[in-house]
């Protein structure tokens, strides 16, 4: 499973909102020193010693390095330990063993709904919208009874994305969703075949935006395939994600009726041992410069170049101020 299909299905059941970063990559539970582990630039012990959490999968083994980098450059002695899924990571996030995650507002805040309330209850009465605020409203009222302190959502946003070819774009006079329903062309969607069902996707395209979804290609979400297929003609839209750095002729509709749920990157800490002004303030500095194309080009990094994420993690760091050699 992609880190991709994680939004596809959001809200669907709690097995979906619970493993949603389960299967997107195989690493076991395993711990390792991260970009900031002896605390990058003026470290200081006598500050104490941050454990940041990641998911097994590139972007958020970015994000955790970016993290303890930054915390690094604090004064904290970092390390990053990579966990399989939230599943195990969230428990140890409230128990202390792990200090501070980057997350998904949405993501996080249906997973904790679904925990808190019961899976049926949280699948009657989601949380998550495409508003950003209100979404992380929800988050911390779910969040804090546990122990749990969200900070601020970022600018980066990882969620659903649909993209058609520039030529077909151009022909259409097309730049956003409602664009191409208002253009009544009929479009067919190279995706997961699952799209056929999720409500942010054939679904929601035909609620929302009024597009005619003449059909699904089942290529899968943001491959190669899939995204062949639109350039080639014999589809006309993919689905990928926001963070998605290797378009190559295509390029992305906006959501501007805003379908898809607020998934912007934010920081959720042990409020307890990492719940420190100085710690937000470090990491709100990078959720105010980090945006949703940035975080693309660090995954092309990591995954096309085959950069290490600590290293283009500090790349980065370096090239915003954010921290000092």
């Amino acid at each position: 499973m992609s880190r991709t299909s994680r939004t596809a299905g959001a809200l669907v059941t709690a097995a979906v909102l619970a493993g949603s970063l389960a299967a997107c990559g195989g690493d076991s539970l395993e711990q390792g020193k991260g970009g900031g582990s002896d605390g990058g630039s003026g470290g200081d012990a006598k500050k104490g010693s941050l454990v940041v959490g990641a998911a097994a999968f590139t972007e958020s083994k970015v994000l955790a390095e970016l993290y303890a980098r930054v915390l690094g450059d604090a004064g904290y002695s970092t390390s990053v330990t990579t966990v399989k899924n939230r599943e195990l990571y969230e428990p140890s996030l409230e128990k202390g063993e792990i200090d501070v995650v980057p997350e998904y507002a949405a993501t996080i805040a249906e997973f904790l709904n679904a925990k808190v309330n019961g899976a049926a209850e949280a699948e009657k009465k989601p949380v998550a919208s495409g508003d950003t605020a209100a979404t992380v409203a929800a988050l911390e009222k779910l969040a804090t009874p546990l122990g749990l302190k969200v900070l601020p959502a970022g600018k980066a946003v990882d969620q659903n994305a649909f993209a058609v070819s520039k030529e077909f774009a151009e022909k259409n006079k097309l730049r956003t969703l409602s664009d191409l329903g208002r253009s009544k062309i009929a479009v067919k969607i190279a995706a997961g075949d699952e799209c056929e069902i999720r409500p942010f996707c054939a679904p929601g395209l035909k609620k929302t935006y009024g597009i005619d979804v003449a059909g699904i290609d089942p290529k899968g979400v943001g491959t190669p395939q899939s995204k062949q297929a639109v350039k080639d003609g014999t589809d006309q839209l993919v689905l990928t994600t926001t963070t998605d750095a290797v378009l190559d002729g295509l390029v992305f509709l906006e959501d501007d009726k805003k379908l898809q749920n607020a998934d912007n990157v934010l920081p959720v800490l042990n409020a307890k041992d990492a719940g420190a002004q100085e710690i937000a303030d470090a990491l709100g500095k990078l959720s105010d410069t980090l945006t949703t194309e940035d975080l693309a080009e660090l995954n092309r990094k990591v995954d096309a170049e085959r950069a290490k994420p600590a290293d283009a993690a500090e790349e980065y760091l370096l090239s915003k101020g954010l921290i000092k050699k």
